[in-house]
């Protein structure tokens, strides 16, 4: 290169590693299509055609969010293909909360360095959590910040778009007093807590290649379990049930158990929790052998329980049978019942873990 000539390569973005990526990641974006996509991958814009004629009075929701510092974890791991399941999981889940039908989705990957298949591992991570989801994976970006960002470096974000008739919103304002609450199992840390996994993990020099005491595999591999996507079954319930049974859901996420279930109990009510209705997960209670208190925990991760739903209490039987039989794990944790103090919190754990 002659001296004072300046290439975009040179600065830190290859066009050409860029291209190649998407190449490696087509096939797996392709699989996500849905009738209602119009055109493929390399367009300016992701194309959908809503079915108006479907709806009677349609609302478009959308969501957006990102994995957070789980991902410093898929670096020291060197693996990158589950992280973007999380992607798609933090925000269908968080679509599904108010009844809507995730539709479609858009990521934006901002790397140091485009290593062609580490992008490609990501995205197709990212596809398989929009296969979970039913939602189409219609476009995205990558973008390559070399002098921001370290080679190895990379962060996630989404957002997506969903559907629900203008008479179908769950929320709050459905719940009333009786209500189950029937929680769902989640299937680890989830996205939730990161930072705080991490320094503990650091701290007290755990081994991520090593199994503790009561976990069945690798620290590294517990932490890196990809979000579950509960999307389908909870619009599953709610086909099943109506929304005249099905009131509310609540996605666990920052904030823990009873800080979510609050966003969805209405002025007047609280959620009784019952923790002895489930056990708490051994990778909880290996960060609270190394110093995070009780309290803590249940502010910062989830638990075991990934998403609840308040359901009318004579279907709340039928709603865990259903929710067990395709693979959640569901148990009725507790009820609505009324608040008496009024500045008592909207939800709150009682009972001793199993």
């Amino acid at each position: 290169m002659t001296e004072g000539t300046f290439t975009y390569a040179a600065s830190g973005v290859d066009i050409d590693a860029g291209e190649r990526a998407v190449t490696l990641m087509k096939a797996a974006v392709e699989k996500t299509n849905r009738p209602e996509v119009v055109g493929g991958l390399g367009g300016f814009a992701g194309l959908f055609a809503l079915d108006v004629q479907k709806y009677r009075k349609p609302l478009l929701a959308s969501s957006t969010d990102g994995v957070g510092t789980k991902i410093a974890l898929a670096r020291q791991l060197d693996r990158h293909d589950t992280v973007g399941i999380d992607l798609v999981a933090m925000v269908v889940d968080d679509l599904v909360a108010c009844g809507a039908e995730p539709l479609f989705l858009q990521d934006y990957v901002a790397c140091g360095k485009v290593v062609p298949e580490r992008i490609a591992a990501i995205v197709t991570g990212i596809a398989a959590g929009c296969t979970l989801a039913g939602a189409a994976l219609v476009g995205g970006e990558t973008a390559e910040h070399g002098d921001l960002m370290d080679a190895d470096e990379y962060d996630l974000a989404a957002t997506a778009v969903g559907v629900v008739e203008a008479d179908a919103v769950l929320g709050p304002e459905r719940v009333r007093e009786g209500d189950a609450v029937v929680a769902m199992a989640s299937s680890g840390f989830h996205s939730n807590g990161y930072s705080l996994v991490r320094r503990v993990v650091a701290a007290a020099g755990l081994d991520l290649h090593a199994t503790p005491a009561g976990l069945s595999r690798p620290l590294g591999e517990e932490l890196l379990e990809p979000t579950r996507i509960y999307a389908r079954d909870c619009l599953a319930l709610v086909a099943r049930h109506g929304v005249g049974a099905v009131h509310a859901f609540a996605h666990i996420t920052g904030g823990g158990l009873a800080g979510n279930t609050a966003r969805v109990v209405p002025d007047g009510l609280e959620a009784v929790l019952d923790r002895s209705t489930w056990a708490l997960p051994p990778a909880v209670h290996l960060l609270e052998e190394h110093g995070v208190p009780r309290e803590e925990s249940e502010r910062a991760f989830n638990c075991g329980v990934g998403m609840v739903a308040a359901v009318a209490p004579e279907v709340a039987d039928g709603v865990v049978a259903q929710l067990t039989a395709t693979g959640v794990p569901s148990w009725v944790a507790g009820t609505l019942q009324e608040r008496t103090d009024a500045t008592a919190p909207a939800a709150r754990l009682v009972g001793t873990y199993r």
